[in-house]
C-alpha cells in the first residue's frame, strides 16, 4: 500500500479544526500514482467533501456517513481512496457500489476508471437494460469493483453470479434517492448478502430519518462527515427567476436560448409528459434538443447522453431522476422550467452548473402563485435568487446581429477563396457596394432576424394575481407566394379548416416560399393537427429559430 497513513491521521485532525484553509490533493495522503491520475484529469484542489472523506477512508478503520449534494465530487471522494485500498492481486469482488440509476452506474464506473491510472483494477457497471450475458462474462473473468443498481444486483445475487460475502467496502451512493425511489427493501436484501466485517460508506444529499434508521440497523458505529449548508450552493452560479405564465414558458425559454452566444444547458421538468412535450416543441422550432426520462429505452438514453456530453445536442430536457449521473462541467445554464418540489431538489439541479471553476446561470420560471414557494427555497438554501426580465425581442435581434458581425469579421481575417473574390468584384461592377451587402444579409438572415418569428409574452401582473390574457404562438407555414397565396387567402384557408376567428390570426407575413402567422397559444395545437398529413412533412409548425 503506497499511501501515507501518518499523513492521513495528521490531516484529519487539522481538517476538522480549519475547513476554511484550502488543501491540495497531495496533502490528503494519496499515492504518487493516484496524484498523477488526478493531475491528468485536471483537478486542481479537492472539494470540501473530498477533503473530509479521503483521509478517513484511507485510515480504513471506520464506517462513514457523508452528506453532500450531487455535483460536489462525491465519486472521487470515495473513488480515490478505494483505488488505493483495492488489492489487484485478488480476483474477488472487494467493493460494491450501489447507485439508484443506470446513468449513475455508468458515470461512477467511468469516473473511477479514469482515476485509477495504470493500476490493474477491473470495474464493471451492472444495471437493467444491458445484456445480462455480457455482464455474466465480465463477472466470470473477475472484477474488483462492482457498480450496480439494486434490481440488477439482486438479480445476480439470486443467480449466484455475484458473491458479496467477502467484500471489504459497501458504498451506498445517493442513498436518499434510492429511498425515494422505493429501493429500501432491495438495499436491505443486498446488505444481508454481505459479510459483517466489511466497511459501509453511505453518501446522501439529505439525511432523512430512514437513512438514520438504516445506519443504526446495519452500521456498527460510524463517522459523520457533513458539508456545511453554505457550501451546498456555488458562488459560481448566478441565480435568477422570471415570473411568467405557463402558456408563455416555451416562448420565454426560446428567448433565453437565443440571446446567449453559446447556450449549453439542462432544462428540468416535473413529469415525463412535460419533458416529451417541451423537447418535441423545441425540436419543432429548430433547436438541437433531446429528452431523457425513465420511459426512454436504455439504448436511446445512452445515445442521448453521449450526444449531449459531446455538445452535438445543446439542450437536454430531463426529469430530476433521469438527470442523476449526468456529469458535465461546462454547462452554461440550468433551467427550472417547473419549480422544484423542495429546496434540496433546487440545490441538486443548480449544482450542475458553475462547476470546475466555470461560470454558470440557474434560471427558474415561476407563476405569480408560486412566488411564496420560491421564497421558501431561497430562505432555506440561504442564497439570493434575483428577479429578472425576460429578454425583449429587440435585444435578441441585437445580440444576433452582433454575433453575425463578429463571425463575418472572423472570416475576413482568413484567406478568402478567389472564386468568391471574383464573384464579388463582378457584382460590385454592376451594383452599389452597400446595396449588395444589404441584399446578401437579407438573403442569408431574413428569417433569423425577423422579429415576427417570436411570439408575444404578456407582462405578468402583481404577485398572486393570474393574468387573463392568453399567450401567443408564432407559426411557420410551408406555403407562400409561389403557391398563389396572399395574407387574405392564408387566413381564409386556416379559418375554413379550423374553428378560429379571422381577427385572432395576426402578424400575417407571406414570403415567396413560406409564411408566418401569430395565433392564440391554445389554438396552435388544433391548427397543427388540422394541417398534418399522414406521412408528410407538417404544413404548419412552430416558427423555427437558428
Amino acid at each position: 500500500m503506497m499511501f501515507n497513513r501518518e499523513v492521513c491521521d495528521k490531516y484529519i485532525k487539522t481538517e476538522r479544526r480549519d475547513m476554511e484553509n484550502k488543501k491540495k490533493f497531495n496533502e490528503l495522503g494519496l499515492s504518487a500514482r493516484v496524484l498523477e491520475a488526478i493531475n491528468k484529469k485536471g483537478f486542481e484542489e479537492p472539494t470540501a467533501i473530498q477533503a473530509m472523506t479521503i483521509p478517513v477512508m484511507l485510515r480504513d478503520d471506520t464506517n462513514i456517513i457523508a452528506q453532500a449534494q450531487t455535483g460536489t465530487g462525491k465519486t472521487a471522494a470515495f473513488g480515490l481512496p478505494l483505488i488505493e485500498l483495492i488489492n489487484p492481486e485478488s480476483q474477488t469482488v472487494q467493493a460494491m457500489i450501489l447507485v439508484p440509476t443506470r446513468e449513475l452506474a455508468i458515470q461512477v464506473s467511468e469516473e473511477i476508471n479514469s482515476l485509477k491510472g495504470d493500476k490493474d483494477i477491473r470495474i464493471i457497471p451492472i444495471y437493467g437494460g444491458q445484456s445480462i450475458d455480457q455482464q455474466l462474462r465480465r463477472l466470470k473473468r473477475g472484477v474488483h469493483i462492482v457498480v450496480g443498481t439494486p434490481g440488477r444486483v439482486i438479480d445476480h445475487l439470486n443467480r449466484r453470479t455475484l458473491k458479496l460475502g467477502n467484500i471489504e467496502h459497501l458504498i451506498l451512493d445517493e442513498a436518499d434517492e434510492m429511498l425515494n425511489m422505493g429501493f429500501v427493501e432491495d438495499m436491505e436484501e443486498i446488505m444481508k448478502h454481505t459479510n459483517a466485517d466489511k466497511r459501509t460508506l453511505l453518501f446522501s444529499a439529505t439525511m432523512p430519518q430512514k437513512i438514520k434508521d438504516l445506519a443504526r440497523k446495519y452500521m456498527d458505529g460510524y463517522e459523520l462527515l457533513t458539508v456545511k449548508k453554505e457550501q451546498l450552493t456555488t458562488n459560481l452560479t448566478e441565480q435568477i427567476y422570471f415570473e411568467v405564465k405557463n402558456s408563455d414558458k416555451l416562448e420565454a425559454l426560446c428567448r433565453i436560448i437565443d440571446i446567449e452566444n453559446n447556450f449549453y444547458g439542462l432544462v428540468f421538468c416535473r413529469t415525463k409528459s412535460d419533458v416529451d412535450y417541451l423537447a418535441s416543441h423545441l425540436m419543432d422550432r429548430g433547436y438541437d434538443a433531446e429528452a431523457i426520462h425513465g420511459d426512454i429505452s436504455q439504448a436511446q438514453r445512452e445515445r442521448t447522453l453521449e450526444k449531449f456530453k459531446k455538445q452535438r445536442v445543446d439542450v437536454l430536457v430531463a426529469t430530476d431522476v433521469a438527470a442523476r449521473g449526468i456529469d458535465v462541467n461546462n454547462l452554461t445554464h440550468v433551467i427550472n422550467y417547473s419549480l422544484p418540489h423542495d429546496p434540496e431538489a433546487y440545490v441538486h439541479r443548480i449544482g450542475r452548473t458553475g462547476r470546475a471553476g466555470n461560470q454558470g446561470t440557474a434560471i427558474t420560471f415561476i407563476s405569480p402563485s408560486e412566488y411564496r414557494r420560491l421564497m421558501v427555497i431561497q430562505r432555506v438554501v440561504k442564497t439570493d435568487i434575483k428577479k429578472s426580465r425576460i429578454p425583449r425581442i429587440e435585444d435578441i435581434i441585437k445580440a444576433k446581429k452582433k454575433k453575425i458581425s463578429d463571425d463575418l469579421t472572423s472570416i475576413l481575417k482568413d484567406e478568402i477563396n478567389p472564386k468568391y473574390s471574383d464573384w464579388a468584384n463582378k457584382l460590385l461592377e454592376e451594383h452599389n457596394p452597400t446595396e449588395i451587402l444589404a441584399a446578401l444579409l437579407n438573403y442569408s438572415f431574413e428569417e433569423e432576424l425577423n422579429p415576427n418569428t417570436y411570439g408575444e409574452i404578456k407582462e405578468v401582473g402583481g404577485r398572486g394575481r393570474q393574468v387573463d390574457q392568453q399567450g401567443k404562438a408564432r407559426l411557420f407555414v410551408a406555403l407562400g407566394k409561389k403557391d398563389r397565396l396572399n395574407p387574405r387567402k392564408l387566413v381564409d384557408l386556416i379559418t375554413s379548416r379550423v374553428s378560429i376567428k379571422a381577427r385572432d390570426i395576426s402578424d400575417v407575413s407571406v414570403m415567396d416560399n413560406f409564411s408566418f402567422i401569430t395565433v392564440p397559444f391554445d389554438q396552435a395545437e388544433q391548427i397543427f393537427i388540422s394541417f398534418k398529413e399522414r406521412g408528410q412533412k407538417p404544413l404548419i409548425s412552430h416558427a423555427k429559430k437558428k
